[in-house]
């Protein structure tokens, strides 16, 4: 029975010295112990002062944006875009009709064809009594109307044609053209109605907004205002903090809103960001009072799902995952909130300091 007792329990030794050896492998390798400094690229975490972000609320809007009035009175024939509508400079939007305007046009032209017609003959008047009076044949006072009649024919005409000129005008204001490649963003008028330039005011037509420059404005409390004047950069925050844009071009308006002693600061949207348009709102991070920050660069750290650390070599030469909670990150570096402490030393390369806790911990097994 005591044979059977001990082939039994040495048949049991071997699975669970496995076991013991398999669970040790599935934890964090204990900190290592060495008597020298370990052969590792490190660098010692430094804290500085930095501006820290604090993120507002602001809407997307077009920096280029019109309302399209009605600039004559006349009735709507065509409309040949609606909401949504994509269109290029010049593109004709609305069509009027124009019978009044036509028939103004027509009739300054014939206004001015006759004081065409009447300043030629006090021009050929004055000249026949011009040289009548240099051979002595008719008086002063024939020259002085003779030149009179001429400059009234003359200022008929001036006046012809600046007729003629806003007649046209008028009736160049009965097509409505975009003045800047765009979207329509709202529409007030329907086929067949009645339009009228004012007053009160002229009736709106189109809302137009141009998608190729935009920025989104802020609008921030008087005690934040002056971290923001002293480092201008702005940083847009979308999908949750999932993605983020530099906007390095930012204006503070620079009067505050008498009612809430607020400023609007206008951050300019960089050319090519997808997912923005006018009117949706969005995060926007400016800077705040400055404080101490810790930061480390991403090729140091160690991501183990949803875990974030790095390798920290202690005082006593030791070596041993940290985890670590980050903040936002700059270029290449990660802010870190918590887990480590300016002075810590950190290796650079965090796989090589992996395979030399492997390597230390199989030494120190060996017999």
């Amino acid at each position: 029975m005591r044979v059977a007792a001990t082939i039994a329990a040495r048949c049991w030794a071997a699975p669970l010295a496995a076991l013991a050896l398999l669970a040790a492998c599935g934890r964090d390798l204990a900190p290592a112990k060495p008597t020298a400094p370990p052969p590792l690229a490190s660098f010692v975490v430094g804290s500085a002062q930095a501006p820290h972000e604090q993120a507002w609320d602001g809407v997307v809007e077009a920096v280029n944006e019109t309302t399209l009035a009605a600039q004559t009175n006349a009735r709507v024939k065509e409309l040949l875009v609606d909401i949504g509508d994509r269109v290029a400079k010049d593109d004709v939007l609305v069509r009027f009709t124009d019978v009044e305007q036509s028939s103004a046009q027509r009739g300054a032209q014939a206004a001015v064809a006759a004081a065409r017609a009447a300043f030629a003959e006090a021009q050929a008047n004055f000249k026949r009594i011009d040289d009548i009076y240099a051979r002595k044949l008719v008086s002063r006072a024939d020259l002085d109307q003779a030149t009179a009649r001429r400059d009234a024919a003359q200022a008929a005409l001036s006046a012809a044609e600046a007729q003629l000129r806003s007649a046209g005008q008028q009736a160049d204001y009965t097509i409505v053209r975009a003045p800047f490649a765009g979207v329509v963003t709202q529409r007030f008028v329907e086929v067949g109605q009645a339009v009228q330039s004012g007053p009160p005011q002229p009736q709106p037509l189109l809302a137009l907004a141009a998608l190729d420059a935009l920025r989104v404005e802020v609008t921030i409390p008087q005690s934040a205002v002056e971290a923001v004047r002293q480092h201008p950069a702005a940083t847009l925050i979308l999908d949750g903090g999932a993605r983020r844009i530099d906007a390095p071009n930012i204006t503070v308006l620079p009067t505050a809103d008498a009612a809430t002693h607020t400023f609007r600061v206008r951050v300019a949207v960089p050319t090519g960001s997808a997912g923005l348009w006018p009117g949706m709102t969005v995060k926007v991070g400016l800077a705040a009072d400055a404080t101490a920050r810790l930061s480390v660069p991403a090729s140091a750290l160690v991501q183990r799902g949803e875990l974030d650390g790095v390798y920290v070599i202690g005082v006593d030469n030791t070596v041993s995952l940290r985890q670590l909670r980050l903040g936002h990150r700059h270029g290449d570096a990660i802010d870190v909130l918590a887990g480590l402490a300016a002075g810590e030393r950190v290796a650079s390369d965090p796989v090589a300091a992996a395979r030399w806790l492997v390597e230390h911990h199989a030494g120190k097994r060996a017999p």
